[in-house]
């Protein structure tokens, strides 16, 4: 397979860059680690007239911590980056280890966290545990910047609402007093699958009571999904063995996952319940139990 014909920008700075996306409209795209988009191009699924490289463009690759922000993480960096950063690992190890989860050590040492979040899959793996720890990210254009909260950037399967002339130049993870936090798997090989189902949850506690809680699905709706129910069935509760078997078939009883090849509805629904579960126990320091569960 070859790629299609194409015109290659390689703008020296983040202002020609927008500049450039303004001037092509919607026959551009922007290319970073290329791990999705050319696959996408290969395999004629896309066929933009143009990329638009980023290459050059310093500043986008950093991890750090910033006062009154939080970890501000680079669209740039990779999943390498984020896998091996000692402050991720220090303050949100679960990013890490979702970051670590994805596709294989190559991969992992091109794509970049900007486009894992923009390409939105349904099945990405780092938008579940960023939003259930309330991450924001940076969109900037030729003319302004805004900055929304992650979970409202996707609209539906790679749909989201970045515009054709704006690039994801960071993403910033607040801080916050969280009990601990977690990202679990399930997929059909132990390394490099895509999620057939993931949950992301982010708990905050006091001894054994809940004060608050975000979970939030991947690979079983058109987006990363929040369990709303599940969030208030644990908050404000002391945990039980009997209260999180609650909360998970709350949350398989939220999703909206599909039958497909790699699993039917019910399976999943029932990883949901499983998994959700599991995640919790891992974000509260919890032995799991393998009570009633099947996988």
């Amino acid at each position: 397979m070859y790629l299609p014909d194409f015109d290659y920008y390689l703008p020296q700075t983040l202002k020609e860059a927008c500049l450039t996306l303004a001037r092509l409209g919607g026959e551009a795209k922007v290319l970073a680690g290329g791990t999705d988009l050319l696959p996408q191009m290969k395999n004629e699924v896309i066929a933009p007239g143009a990329l638009v490289s980023l290459k050059e463009i310093k500043g986008l690759n950093g991890i750090a911590y910033v006062r009154d922000r939080g970890v501000v993480i680079g669209a740039k960096a990779t999943q390498n980056d984020l896998a091996n950063s000692l402050l991720l690992q220090e303050r949100y190890p679960s990013v890490s280890e979702a970051a670590h989860s994805m596709a294989n050590n190559q991969i992992r040492n091109r794509g970049t966290i900007g486009g894992n979040l923009v390409s939105a899959v349904p099945s990405a793996d780092l938008p579940p545990i960023l939003i259930a720890l309330d991450a924001s990210i940076t969109l900037t254009g030729p003319h302004e910047t805004r900055t929304i909260p992650l979970e409202k950037f996707f609209v539906g399967p790679r749909c989201s609402v970045i515009s054709s002339d704006e690039i994801l130049t960071e993403i910033v993870i607040p801080g916050q007093a969280t009990t601990g936090s977690a990202y679990l798997k399930f997929g059909l090989r132990r390394s490099g699958a895509l999620a057939v189902v993931g949950v992301a949850a982010n708990v905050i506690a006091d001894g054994i009571y809940v004060k608050g809680v975000r979970i939030v699905l991947g690979a079983v709706a058109p987006t990363p999904a929040r369990a709303w129910e599940a969030e208030q069935l644990l908050t404000g509760n002391a945990v039980t063995e009997a209260l999180l078997e609650d909360v998970g078939r709350a949350a398989a009883k939220e999703c909206r996952p599909i039958s497909d090849i790699r699993g039917s509805e019910e399976y999943r629904r029932d990883m949901v319940r499983v998994f959700t579960k599991r995640a919790l126990c891992k974000a509260l320091k919890l032995p799991i139990s393998e009570t009633r569960e099947a996988s």
